[in-house]
């Protein structure tokens, strides 16, 4: 089976190009086997799953910020969308999931043709749609925090752990200090310091370019 970045690739559309940061994520996490093969292709981790499932209690967990990285394209986008316009459909796609709800990180070619990460929230859950990051370090260092999961914005103002979830959520040390490593940057103390408009389906009014993007395009 081809690796993780090569199925990516596979599913980016006409105009994207996988971010060099993101090749070295996925080289990254197939160095570490932090990953696994399903029948719908690789999924990869930033901590092993087995120890996460094993330290994993009702009060506290491992790994830092949950999230998975996998080749799904545009595929679902329609539904995400309520139609199937390709001026808009083709202009997303998803590399990973952000949220046990269904939310996502893409991939989106903005009316400049400049590739950026942006979120897609699921609706049943998070409603959380806005640029993640312009720069793929960015986006990097946003998931080296160590927020439970990146879909819930409500948590961006405030450090992990700080909103008393019942949930505490020990840092990934072993990619945030890769992160750092390898592109000489510090990790911030909180995602707002790095999604500046953190927006939700339901604002009136965003400042956030796929926000207003996705209110011209969605329904």
């Amino acid at each position: 089976m081809s690796d993780l970045r090569e199925q990516i690739e596979r599913t980016l559309l006409p105009g994207m190009y996988l971010p060099k940061p993101l090749g070295l994520l996925f080289e990254w996490i197939e160095s570490n086997g932090l990953f696994v093969d399903t029948d719908e292709g690789r999924i990869g981790y930033l901590y092993p799953e087995d120890k996460l499932r094993a330290e994993w209690t009702e009060t506290e967990r491992p790994g830092g910020t949950k999230i998975e990285f996998h080749a799904v394209g545009n595929i679902y986008m329609n539904y995400w969308f309520g139609h199937d316009r390709k001026e808009a459909v083709n202009r997303v796609c998803e590399f990973a999931k952000t949220g046990a709800d269904g939310s996502m990180a893409a991939f989106w070619i903005d009316d400049d043709q400049r590739q950026r990460i942006v979120h897609l929230g699921s609706g049943s859950g998070s409603t959380l749609v806005c640029v993640l990051a312009d720069d793929p370090v960015d986006f990097l260092r946003l998931i080296a925090i160590g927020y439970d999961e990146i879909c819930w914005s409500d948590a961006f103002p405030e450090p992990p752990n700080a909103a008393g979830s019942g949930l505490f959520v020990h840092q990934n040390r072993e990619f945030r200090n890769w992160v750092e490593r390898i592109f000489g940057v510090r990790i911030p103390r909180t995602a707002a310091e790095i999604v500046h408009h953190a927006s939700r389906m339901e604002d009136a009014n965003s400042d956030d370019p796929f926000w207003l993007w996705v209110k011209q395009n969605a329904g």
